[in-house]
C-alpha cells in the first residue's frame, strides 16, 4: 500500500498546478501558503473539526477554546467525564455534543483507532468515520487535509469549493468540471486551499475598495 507522503514544500505541486491556465492564475493572484504538518494529535484535531462545522474559523477557534479549557484537554476520557450539558455550555450544539461523545466512545471501545488513521489510505479513513453519528464525509474530508496533511484531497461536498470550480470554469458542465478538478492530481488538497483563499482575496479587496489589497491569506483555510 503506497500513500502520498504530506508535501514539505510547494514548489513541485505549484509547477504541477500550473499547467491548467485559470488555475494557475489564481496561484499568482494568492501567492504563497503555509505548508501543512500532519497533527500530533488526530483525536483532538477530530473533534475541533466536528466543532468548527458550518461556523466561521473565529467562532469555531473560540468554542474549541472553551471546550479545552472546560475540559482541561480534549481526550476521550475527559470528554465522557463532562455531562452534556456541561459541553453545551461550552457553545457546542447538542448535535455536536452527541458526535463529540460518539467519539471518545469509539476511541475507548476500539471501533477507531486514531493513533494508525495516518497509516490507512484516503478511502479507508472515511470508512472509518462515517458510521459515527454527525460525521459525514465532508467533515472526513477536512480532517484529511487539515488533520492528516493528505495532499490529494478535493471535497465536492464542499459549497465554497463547488461554487468557485463553477465561477472559474463557467463554461463547463458538472462532469468536465469535475475532470478538470481530478486532473489536478496529485495536488487537489493544495489547489482547494488556492480555491478557498481567492475567495477570501476576493471578498477582502471588495471591503478595501481595491482590486489586490494583496493581504496576507495565511489563515484562510476553513480549519
Amino acid at each position: 500500500m503506497f500513500l502520498a507522503p504530506p508535501l514539505t514544500d510547494h514548489a513541485g505541486a505549484l509547477d504541477w498546478l500550473s499547467r491548467d491556465p485559470v488555475l494557475a492564475e489564481v496561484l499568482a493572484r494568492v501567492g504563497p501558503l503555509p505548508v501543512l504538518t500532519p497533527t500530533p494529535d488526530p483525536f483532538g484535531t477530530l473533534v475541533r473539526s466536528v466543532g468548527g462545522q458550518q461556523l466561521s474559523v473565529r467562532a469555531a477557534a473560540s468554542i474549541h477554546a472553551r471546550v479545552e479549557a472546560a475540559l482541561g484537554g480534549i481526550t476521550p476520557e475527559n470528554l465522557l467525564r463532562a455531562t452534556a450539558d456541561e459541553l453545551r455550555a461550552t457553545g457546542l450544539s447538542w448535535a455536536k455534543v452527541r458526535t463529540v461523545r460518539a467519539l471518545a466512545d469509539a476511541a475507548l471501545d476500539g471501533r477507531v483507532d486514531f493513533a494508525h488513521l495516518a497509516a490507512l489510505p484516503d478511502e479507508a479513513v472515511i470508512e472509518a468515520l462515517i458510521p459515527l453519528p454527525g460525521i459525514g464525509r465532508w467533515t472526513v474530508e477536512m480532517f484529511l487535509m487539515f488533520g492528516l496533511a493528505r495532499p490529494d484531497v478535493f471535497s465536492f461536498g464542499d459549497l465554497v469549493l463547488r461554487q468557485e470550480v463553477a465561477r472559474l470554469y463557467p463554461d463547463l458542465t458538472p462532469e468536465e468540471a469535475q475532470a478538470t478538478v481530478r486532473a489536478w492530481s496529485p495536488n487537489r488538497t493544495l489547489a482547494a486551499r488556492y480555491l478557498w483563499a481567492e475567495v477570501a482575496r476576493r471578498r477582502l479587496a471588495a471591503k478595501a475598495g481595491k482590486d489586490d489589497p494583496a493581504p496576507n491569506l495565511a489563515g484562510t483555510d476553513p480549519l
